[in-house]
């Protein structure tokens, strides 16, 4: 049930237009009062004229709720919107944490182990170096010169002779000239003359001769070599051989 409104009431518009229209109702029942015989006489020219479809008072509760529809229209789509950007905040602020996440993943992540280096190569041993050549030792061309390099074979194919018992004969024998020659004893007689340094006959040098020496029987050094084998044998050293042997 509505209540009367006031004539000081601040209306809306939709309830500015139902008053007016009440206020025109009330003017025509005024009218009719006041001359029924002039409405009695319009009454049949009226006649025609179709009935208003809306009241006031219906017309209005119409507009009232068209604006309700609309009010709460606005407020859900307001409530959507709302919903919308909360759900939009809510995802960005879950894609931050996120991103948060695998940025702090990889900074405790330990870094890859940096690659070994390979090994160099080693470089391929060297081949050994041939073995250098003896240097040959030298000699002087003279009795002590021949002694010592026949003192040198002697040791290595272990003949006993000492240096001092070589050059005795030597100097006894043919006074160190490596061509003397005996022509008159009696080997001289049986056609086997002495010869060389230490007088040795061919028969006894071929068969004392001393291997890596020469095979001519004037040489000094294959005469000594081959004489002091033959001492050594005979006699158990050169230095036992004091006269002829």
């Amino acid at each position: 049930m509505r209540s009367t409104v006031s004539a000081y009431t601040r209306l809306p518009k939709i309830h500015k237009f139902s008053v007016a229209g009440i206020a025109a109702t009330g003017a025509a029942v005024v009218a009719v009062a006041v001359a029924p015989h002039a409405f009695a006489a319009d009454a049949a020219s009226s006649a025609s004229v179709k009935p208003v479809a809306w009241s006031a008072e219906a017309f209005g509760e119409t507009q009232q709720d068209a604006l309700d529809q609309q009010t709460t229209a606005a407020v859900a789509a307001a409530k959507a919107d709302a919903g919308k950007a909360k759900a939009d905040k809510e995802r960005a602020e879950k894609q931050a944490a996120n991103r948060s996440t695998e940025r702090k993943a990889l900074a405790a992540k330990p870094a890859a182990p940096a690659k070994k280096a390979a090994p160099a190569k080693k470089a391929a041993p060297a081949a050994p170096a041939a073995p250098a050549a003896p240097v040959k030792k030298a000699y002087g061309n003279n009795v002590d010169g021949w002694i010592s390099e026949a003192m040198d074979i002697l040791r290595a194919k272990g003949i006993p002779a000492s240096y001092d018992g070589i050059k005795r004969n030597v100097m006894r024998e043919s006074t160190g000239n490596p061509r003397a020659i005996n022509d008159w004893d009696v080997n001289a007689v049986n056609g086997v003359p002495s010869k060389g340094l230490l007088q040795m006959i061919d028969p006894t040098f071929k068969a004392y001769h001393v291997e890596g020496t020469s095979w001519d029987i004037y040489d000094p050094v294959a005469n000594i070599t081959a004489a002091c084998n033959y001492a050594a044998d005979k006699y158990g050293s050169m230095d036992n051989v004091n006269s002829a042997y």
